[in-house]
Order: C-alpha cells, then structure tokens, then sequence
C-alpha cells in the first residue's frame, strides 16, 4: 500500500506544497507515495484580487495540472483532524460523511477575516472570499436601482490596512461605472490608526495620502466602528456615517483547524512551526501558507499571512514533508526579501522594498508592476509536468 502524504487546502500553500513533494519524489524515483489534496474546490481562488470588479472570475482551475502532476484531488469539506489516529473526516462534494487516513499531513487551509461580536455586522460585506466578494459586487450593481441619496452613494470601509486601502482607492472608479461618471460618490475609511496609513509605515503612507486625495477617499483615522446597520455605521465616538455599503477589512485570523492540532499559536491562530514547518510537538504534521507562524529570516521577521509568503512556504512544506517520508535532508525557509505593492486605484500603485518599506516605485510604474504581479505571477503554472514541478523547486531564488 501507498504510502500517503495528505494536504488540506488548494490555496497557494496547498497548491505548492502538492508540486514541491511530488517534484521531490520524482527526483527520487518513488512511485509508491501518493500526494493527495483535500479541498472544497479544484481550483486556486485568487484572493489577493477580490478587491476588484467581476471576482467570480478570479479563480485558477487546477483539476487539469493535479492530473498532468500525478496528485490525486479529493473534493470535500474538512470536519475532524484526528491527529492520534491519523484520520481525517470531511464532508463530500455529495453531501456524505467520508474520511481518509494519513501517513503525514499538511495543512494548508488559510484564513479568514475575523468579523467581531458586534451588533449588526451582518450587514458588513467583505472581500475575503470569492463568494462575499460577488455578493459585495451584486449589492453594488444593485444601488443604482435605489433612489439617489447620500447614503446610497457612500460605502465605508472598515479598516486602513493593506486590503481595505485597496478596496477603498478601487471603489470610486466601481462606483462611477455603476452610478455615473459624474455621481457624487463618498468613500471613507475607518481607521484606529494615528495617521492615514498607519499601518503600512511613513514613506509609503506618503503615496496613499496623495491617491486618496485625488480619489477623493476620506479618512476618519483613531476610529473605530461601534455598531453596523443597514443604513450605516455608527463609530465609537458616536459619530453617524449614513451610507448603504459598509465593507470590513479589519484583521484575520488562521482556520480554525489549527486548533485541532496540538502545538503553540500565535495571536492570529497559526500554528508554530520549525524551520522546516513541521508543527513544533508534532513529528507528521506540517504546516504552511497562513496557519504557519513560520520565521522568515534570522533577525527577528516572520511570515505574512500574505501569497507572497505562502507560494514560497509551500515550495518549502511540500518538499520537507516528502524529504521526511524518504529520509532524505530538508531544507530550511528562509525568505529574507520583503516586498509590497498596494494598488491604489486610478491613482496608480506604491511598490516598496525592504521590512521598512522603501518606496522604489510609484504611480503608473508601480501600477504596471502590480497587473503583472495579479495577472500573471501568483497564478499557478501551465499543466505540463515538467514546467510545472520545476516552478516548484525551494531554492528558486526569490526576485
């Protein structure tokens, strides 16, 4: 019998972690360990773009490079990670309870944004998955069939970090194409920091400044949301925002698998690993993408709940996790350059270097950089074997 390497989750730390270990055992020559992937959906949702008009079609189909690459796709939702008998139970693509065994894991299942137990959030939509982003989307194409009002014409957004800043410099252009070019649109982000783009550091906060004064973004900065309803927000000081669009970007927090594991957590859930992602106190069990609170560097950095960190943790899970079932040396993560590029809508982008983000780029060239990066980097290889394996390599030099 196969010996079976199992990975929850089709992100892009699933994704990579499936082609890194079957790379690995190639290189091996073993045929007689399977790679299977467990996940509600065949296919790579391309999250980091969910900010943005038509997100139904931000999806990657991978049932065609799974085949091309040997690894084995089990369609379903995970309900128990059993650890000690290694076993996992999940729910069919057909409704019916099933469950699968597993000779090492690794879980790549993401993250959520963390909604609080605040009264009225249902009525706050977000950007976090596929379906609440199209549901934000039809809730959009929907105003203009409302009677015109300040309120229709206004959305806040919770939060000013990097994916609410995206979707508030994004929104008055998806605005205007909805409601008129000459609509008098109203965008405000609230935020709990000090000054706007806080969160991101001084220089880049430079650029987002100036994107959202000539978008005409509005910042209410040491705010936070107290209340949502669906005609607005009410803030914490008692403030009244009327508007009928509140969209929440504030924090998120590792799948709650992680708490079926035995091992440390961070603050936001994930799971703390070696430098090999293996779960600490667990010798089958890696972890990877946004439930690994993995060290990215020697000097103190760690992972981002970020693609660009989890495409490179799962070129390095995938392949540690083979290496452990032949025996062979791992390698160590290590990824010490940082990046950032924030689209900042009409305004063009801000791309920056280093954990202190230097700013090296900026407006149309920064907005060049970023198409490429969203349309063509994070998505997955072509389905050849052999273009897709060698993609998957750890030690491919970071850019």
């Amino acid at each position: 019998m196969k010996q079976q390497i199992l990975i929850i989750g089709a992100g892009f730390g699933g994704l990579w972690s499936a082609l890194s270990a079957t790379r690995l055992l190639e290189m091996h020559g073993r045929s007689d360990v399977a790679v299977t992937v467990l996940a509600p959906q065949a296919e790579l949702r391309v999250r980091p773009r969910f900010y943005e008009p038509n997100a139904a079609q931000l999806k990657a189909p991978l049932g065609d490079l799974f085949k091309a690459v040997g690894v084995e796709f089990l369609q379903g939702a995970v309900d128990q990670i059993d650890v000690a008998g290694k076993r996992v139970e999940f729910t069919s693509a057909q409704g019916e309870k099933a469950v699968r065994t597993y000779d090492k894991l690794v879980l790549a299942t993401g993250s959520r944004v963390a909604r609080p137990a605040m009264a009225g959030i249902e009525h706050a939509f977000d950007v976090d998955e596929i379906e609440e982003a199209t549901r934000l989307e039809a809730h959009l194409h929907a105003l203009k069939d409302q009677p015109e009002s300040t309120a229709r014409n206004t959305v806040v957004v919770a939060g000013g970090g990097f994916t609410g800043i995206e979707t508030a410099t994004e929104m008055p252009s998806r605005l205007r194409a909805i409601l008129g070019k000459d609509a008098n649109v109203k965008v405000i982000v609230v935020d709990r920091g000090e000054k706007i783009g806080a969160a991101l550091g001084s220089e880049i906060s430079e650029s987002i400044i100036a994107a959202s004064h000539e978008l005409g973004v509005e910042w209410r900065v040491k705010a936070s949301v107290a209340q949502v309803d669906a005609d607005g927000v009410t803030l914490e000081d008692g403030q009244r925002i009327d508007a009928k669009t509140v969209i929440w970007t504030t924090g998120v927090r590792a799948s709650s698998l992680t708490e079926q594991i035995p091992g440390e957590r961070d603050k936001a859930g994930r799971l703390h690993v070696d430098g090999h992602l293996k779960v600490i106190g667990q010798e089958d069990i890696f972890a990877t993408g946004d439930v690994a609170y993995a060290a990215s560097d020697d000097i103190g950095n760690f992972a981002l709940m970020t693609c660009q960190h989890a495409i490179v943790l799962g070129r390095h899970a995938g392949n540690n996790v083979a290496a452990q079932v032949l025996g062979v040396a791992p390698v160590t993560y290590s990824q010490p350059k940082y990046v950032t590029c924030l689209d900042l809508g009409a305004w063009g982008a801000v791309y920056t270097e280093g954990w202190d983000r230097q700013v090296k780029l900026i407006k149309e060239e920064a907005k060049q950089l970023k198409t490429q990066i969203n349309t063509v980097w994070i998505y997955p290889p072509v389905a050849d074997r052999d273009v897709a394996l060698a993609a998957a390599d750890p030690m491919i030099p970071i850019a």
